[in-house]
């Protein structure tokens, strides 16, 4: 299992399988909603997202059509976004959030038509 937070901690979850489909989103949302590069989620079936505490706290924004992100209420941590059409009881969790250590294999570059011009990374394919 694994557990994951946000930032100050009003919002904490279990994850019952590890995260798989790890990816880099490099769509200029993820950029945006992160304030960073790129965005890391990770997927998991909807069942096996389990929120322990602070599930009330979680702001849901419907950032394209049938998307929705959540992220905290209180500190902005995004947690989550959920509404993939191909994988309706799927839901991606933001690999930072996660509180247990996760040993990922492969981690997959999504839309790199966005990606920023001065990232440079080495790719260990």
């Amino acid at each position: 299992m694994y557990q994951g937070s946000c930032l100050c901690g009003s919002v904490s979850y279990e994850l019952k399988s590890p995260p798989k489909a790890v990816t880099n989103c490099h769509c200029n949302m993820c950029q945006k909603q992160h304030g960073t590069a790129f965005a890391t989620y990770g997927s998991v079936p909807l069942k096996d997202l389990v929120y322990l505490k602070g599930r009330e706290m979680l702001v849901a924004y419907e950032s394209s059509s049938g998307i929705t992100r959540k992220f905290c209420g209180t500190c902005g941590s995004s947690v989550e976004w959920s509404g993939n059409s191909k994988f309706p009881d799927w839901v991606s969790i933001a690999i930072g959030t996660l509180d247990t250590p996760l040993t990922v294999n492969r981690i997959k570059d999504v839309h790199p038509d966005t990606k920023v011009c001065w990232l440079h990374s080495e790719s260990t394919s």
